[in-house]
């Protein structure tokens, strides 16, 4: 696991290296994701549309995080689900970047409240195959993509 985890971390770094370089696109392309991964994501669209904080959390890993700006992590479904009731509406994800190395993985795209607009903010999803084979986030951190005032 160790190993895995510090591919990913090199992985992540690359990626991160390789955006840095030239001046960047406003938006940077889409990539496809395997069906397994765009599970993910499309998971996480439907759950937040409904506002369905239960079914969002399940999505997570059992000691799981959300790792909001602005404020300190929330590790766990329990706390993850309190954390988002209250929260959702339209949302529509995007991945720019992903790998996966044996049970681990990520996943970095934008996202936005409005179905072909220019994306509103940006994520990385790590994620964690599950005993049943089933991807699930490990970590979810995101951020606007416009200052704050």
């Amino acid at each position: 696991m160790r190993k895995a985890l510090i591919t990913l971390f090199i992985l992540i770094s690359f990626v991160a290296a390789a955006a840095q370089q030239g001046t960047a696109p406003a938006s940077l392309p889409s990539v496809t994701l395997p069906a397994e991964l765009d599970r993910v994501l499309r998971d996480y669209e439907t759950a937040w549309a409904a506002k369905d904080a239960a079914r969002l959390a399940k999505l997570f890993a059992a000691d799981g995080y959300v790792l909001p700006g602005g404020s300190p992590p929330v590790k766990g479904r329990p706390a993850i689900e309190t954390y988002y009731t209250g929260h959702g509406g339209p949302l529509f994800l995007r991945a720019i970047a992903f790998a996966t190395e044996g049970k681990v993985g990520y996943i970095i795209g934008g996202y936005t409240g409005t179905a072909g607009s220019p994306d509103e903010g940006k994520f990385t999803l790590t994620l964690r195959k599950g005993s049943d084979g089933r991807w699930l986030i490990n970590s979810d951190m995101d951020n606007i993509n416009r200052r704050r005032q």
